[in-house]
């Protein structure tokens, strides 16, 4: 049964090597249980209600790639997309973490739309490869950028002369209790006095999980979390008040305040109240689903084409065809319809995950494989009561790592080309220090059309490049009048 369902003799492999293959997929990627919920929960999602939703949307995601693609890769809520719903569209924009939700589910509904229909491919050729790359940098040195924060390996020193307002009003050097405070460019970043536990236990980990890394261990990511969060247990840091069948019990109670809140009034139908909420909502889902997608591009490009996985008619069936006759078009459908139940779950959008690539190392070619893994996400249920345990010093390092990791992609940017080298330096810039990918990409397509254009080389500028572009203007100029 298994044989005719997923075509093993076709591609080469065996129950066995399927089976060891998906194991080592899930060790590799099952670190993403625990740091889901410590970047969420800071909007204010409980964070065992989180634990429940990532599960959840990492079996079904997952479910959908083996079962309806064929493939073996696993899907669960992506880093970059969980740092932006924080840190740019709760932090950043003020959206509520039900409206994030509704946007989540809105990406994915979109994206479903236009993976079905030429629009995607025209996204997918209009965008130089060269911002592509810029992006996908820019959310590395974006996530690497956030862990180092949470870390606390960074202060940020502000002085009276630097700070703009204090509590929403002009600064006077007024004494006040402070509920919001505002500075300019003279904030200034500097390293942080390692002589607390908390920054040194973050240290350690890091210390921990750079010589894993380095030494290519499997399920380095997942070892290390544990081994940190043990660390920290006689430092102080570590959380060690346990209540097993409080804790499942709180998990399932908190799912439940969470689940469907993305299609609710609070949610989804709350956002469009004023012309500029809508042009804000828009660009924030366009940029999420353009990320999403040149994400999931990206992951099955470097691992499918080498081992046959992929093959240069499905190749050029997705770049050319529409539907979903291709195993990458009937992956990416799997893809978007992930994020749409992410969004209902109560997490943030879902990804292709890289750390498939052990997995398909291991030597898995099929769906079954990803069954596998889907079985491993479902029974680490288990892992409730730990949720709260695991301190931000155990996830950090993990945001540094993989930041660090997608730095790979500066190299494919052609830095002698000023005409491609000043908009992808905004784009990847901006992305981290304005804490919002979606600004990084607005700033680098805006730089990019403007030098195009300059140079009256309008043929190198698509029309979905001036459209989106535009776009954006229109929500630099409504900020700015606001």
């Amino acid at each position: 049964m298994l044989e005719r369902f997923f075509k093993l003799s076709e591609n080469g492999t065996t129950v066995r090597t399927e089976v060891i293959a998906g194991l080592t997929t899930f060790v590799a990627m099952a670190y993403i249980i625990f740091l889901n919920p410590s970047v969420l929960a800071m909007t204010g999602m409980p964070s065992q209600g989180v634990f429940l939703a990532t599960i959840l949307t990492a079996v079904v995601g997952t479910l959908i790639t083996g079962l309806f693609a064929n493939l073996p890769y696993a899907l669960a809520p992506s880093i970059g997309m969980q740092a932006m719903f924080t840190y740019t569209i709760v932090f950043g924009l003020g959206f509520t973490w039900k409206q994030a939700l509704g946007m989540v589910f809105l990406v994915g509904l979109v994206d479903v739309i236009i993976t079905l229909t030429k629009v995607r491919s025209l996204i997918v050729k209009g965008i130089p490869d060269q911002l592509k790359h810029a992006i996908a940098a820019g959310i590395g040195l974006f996530i690497a950028y956030i862990g180092l924060k949470n870390a606390g390996f960074l202060n940020f020193l502000v002085d009276p002369d630097n700070i703009l307002s204090l509590n929403n009003q002009t600064f006077h050097g007024q004494s006040a209790k402070i509920s919001s405070l505002v500075g300019n460019g003279g904030v200034t970043p500097e390293i942080a006095t390692f002589n607390t536990p908390v920054v040194l236990l973050a240290l350690i980990g890091f210390a921990l999980l750079l010589l894993l890394v380095v030494f290519n261990v499997p399920g380095a990511f997942l070892i290390a979390v544990v081994v940190t969060t043990l660390i920290g247990i006689p430092m102080g840091v570590t959380n060690t008040h346990i209540e097993i069948a409080n804790s499942f019990a709180t998990t399932f109670k908190d799912f439940g305040s969470i689940f469907g809140q993305a299609l609710g009034k609070e949610g989804l139908w709350s956002m469009f109240t004023t012309p500029s909420h809508i042009v804000v909502v828009i660009l924030t889902v366009f940029s999420m689903g353009l990320s999403g997608l040149f994400d999931a591009i990206g992951t099955f490009i470097g691992t499918g084409l080498t081992t046959g996985i992929f093959s240069e008619k499905d190749q050029k069936e997705f770049y050319e065809g529409k539907g979903f006759k291709s195993k990458m078009d009937r992956g990416l459908v799997a893809d978007t319809f992930a994020t749409m139940f992410a969004g209902i779950f109560g997490t943030s959008n879902t990804t292709t995950f890289i750390e498939a690539a052990s997995g398909i190392k291991a030597g898995g070619r099929t769906g079954l494989t990803s069954v596998v893994v889907a079985i491993g996400f479902m029974l680490s249920i288990v892992f409730a009561p730990f949720v709260n345990v695991i301190p931000s010093a155990a996830t950090a390092p993990i945001l540094i790592i993989v930041g660090i990791m997608m730095m790979n992609e500066f190299k494919l940017i052609d830095w002698n080309d000023l005409e491609i080298a000043i908009p992808a330096f905004f784009t990847s810039a901006f992305m981290a220090f304005s804490y919002s990918i979606s600004y990084g990409i607005a700033t680098g397509f805006i730089f990019f059309v403007l030098i195009k254009a300059f140079k009256r080389k309008f043929n190198e500028i698509s029309p979905v490049l001036w459209i989106v572009t535009i776009f954006f203007l229109l929500n630099f100029i409504i900020l700015a009048i606001n």
